[in-house]
């Protein structure tokens, strides 16, 4: 029997000492429970009576409880008790209302209610104050019936009220723990009105004596039992709390990632818009080019043409004298000066070898031009089958390639470049290449520095292409760009029907 009585003991403290372990680890999490302020108490209630109920294991299996105990121990006893009990019933209270702020007048009913309370344990306490053995057990019934019924009942309705509302949020099994819990801490309650044998009312009818007379087990197998229900049911709540916690955790993160993939379609679709609008733009700025350069060729050309036949004419006629045949041979030279200005500029607007023989003979007419006006040696090389390409390509292409020259003229100070254009079956791969003075790329360029580089990307883009570019200090710059060959023939039809008209 002594060993069944240490064991009970034992599980008895380990249960609720569990319990507040479980619960402390709770109250730093989300609040399906309850609140952290709520589950605080609760834990500490824990702790406080698991260790009560070993330190009434180590009386007993000393065998103090035999005989009477110095009187230190009797009230660390009462205060483990009073303690773990009072932070049951904070318990209870804080679950009543966990977002509210005591009024002034609940604060005072409050400590109406404790004052009345001191008052009442006061009382039993003189009463058997002046008998040594009773005095300590009459303060332990006190304390059971004024504060250990009352705090387990409140922590019951506490925790059915919150089970009621999980029940409302559609969390049914922590619903159901909750309840089972509160059921617990229900009966809980009523076995802590059996107290030790008094001679007062009701301690010398219903008592742990009369209990273990009426039942053969002593009243701690129960609470005990109680202890594990309770101890158990919380367990499952936090449990189920936690598996709600990882619901929702999915389903946000479900959220997100749907947001994440509809920010990312939209994106999609606005790259794709800005890619239309580019290609647009290079359509639109080489035609404005196309017909000016037409413009000038075929009218202010013509214009300057026939001025000039006009002055050799008019340098011609008999009877002019050496004066007016010097003003107009000085005439006739600056219209020639002018018309191949005019030339120039028509060739650099919209060379006609782009658009009659493509861009291989485009590109070697603008490496030409470069060795003859500014000396810069460019090389051109051609690798693979060299074909006709769409003009909307070979545009951007030679678009690329002459800002690119002008940028090494501008900036580098080399003497020598090289021009390589790769054919392949399905990309189409320009490079430009220089050993002049380089730069960092990842510097930031200020405006208007940097537009020349921009204005490659964005043409280059405009195709579903890429600029690559390799540069650094000292060791020159590669500027490399892939051009798929893949556009759809609605687009090259749309640029063939722009250029014809």
């Amino acid at each position: 029997m002594q060993l069944d009585i240490i064991l009970i003991y034992f599980i008895y403290g380990l249960a609720f000492f569990s319990m507040g372990v479980a619960l402390a680890l709770e109250a730093g999490r989300s609040p399906l429970v309850a609140e952290a302020r709520a589950l605080i108490p609760l834990s500490v209630f824990g702790f406080l009576h698991g260790i009560y109920e070993w330190l009434e294991l180590a009386l007993f299996y000393s065998g103090w409880l035999t005989h009477p105990l110095p009187e230190w121990i009797e009230w660390l006893r009462l205060g483990i008790l009073t303690l773990s009990f009072t932070s049951l019933a904070a318990f209870g209270l804080l679950m009543m209302e966990p977002q509210r702020r005591l009024t002034r007048r609940e604060i005072v009913n409050s400590g109406i209610f404790f004052l009345t309370y001191l008052l009442l344990v006061i009382l039993i306490g003189i009463s058997s104050w002046h008998i040594p053995t009773d005095r300590f057990r009459h303060l332990d019934a006190a304390l059971r019936y004024l504060l250990a019924v009352p705090a387990a009942a409140l922590a019951a309705w506490a925790l059915n009220h919150r089970a009621v509302q999980a029940k409302q949020q559609g969390l049914r099994k922590l619903s159901l723990s909750l309840r089972l819990a509160a059921w617990s801490f229900a009966f809980y309650a009523l076995t802590q009105a059996v107290v030790p044998p008094l001679d007062i009312f009701p301690g010398n009818l219903v008592n742990t004596a009369v209990f273990l007379e009426r039942t053969g087990f002593p009243i701690q197998i129960v609470r005990a039992i109680l202890a594990i229900s309770i101890t158990v049911n919380l367990v499952r709540a936090i449990q189920a709390a936690e598996a709600e916690r990882q619901r929702q955790f999915l389903v946000t993160n479900q959220a997100r990632l749907e947001a994440l993939e509809q920010l990312h379609q939209e994106l999609v679709k606005r790259e794709a818009l800005r890619q239309q609008l580019l290609r647009h733009t290079v359509i639109a700025q080489e035609e404005e080019r196309g017909r000016i350069a037409r413009e000038l060729h075929d009218e202010t050309a013509q214009v300057l043409t026939a001025f000039s036949l006009h002055l050799a004419t008019l340098r011609d006629q008999p009877g002019n004298g050496v004066s007016l045949r010097q003003q107009v041979a000085h005439l006739q030279s600056l219209s020639n000066k002018m018309s191949q200005g005019i030339y120039r500029l028509v060739h650099d607007l919209r060379p006609a070898q782009l658009d009659d023989l493509g861009l291989v003979a485009a590109l070697q007419y603008l490496v030409d031009e470069f060795r003859q006006q500014v000396g810069l040696d460019v090389q051109l090389d051609i690798r693979g089958q060299s074909e006709r390409l769409n003009r909307l390509v070979e545009t951007v292409a030679f678009r690329i390639a002459q800002e690119a020259l002008t940028n090494i003229v501008r900036h580098s100070k080399a003497k020598e470049a090289t021009v390589r254009l790769h054919f392949f079956p399905e990309q189409l791969t320009l490079q430009v290449q220089d050993q002049g003075i380089g730069f960092d790329p990842q510097k930031r360029l200020i405006p208007p520095s940097g537009w020349g580089l921009e204005g490659m990307r964005e043409r280059a883009e405009s195709l579903g292409g890429q600029l690559n570019l390799e540069s650094s200090p000292g060791k020159g710059t590669l500027v490399e760009v892939l051009i798929p060959l893949d556009l759809t023939v609605q687009e090259i039809s749309s640029w063939k029907t722009s250029a014809s008209s």
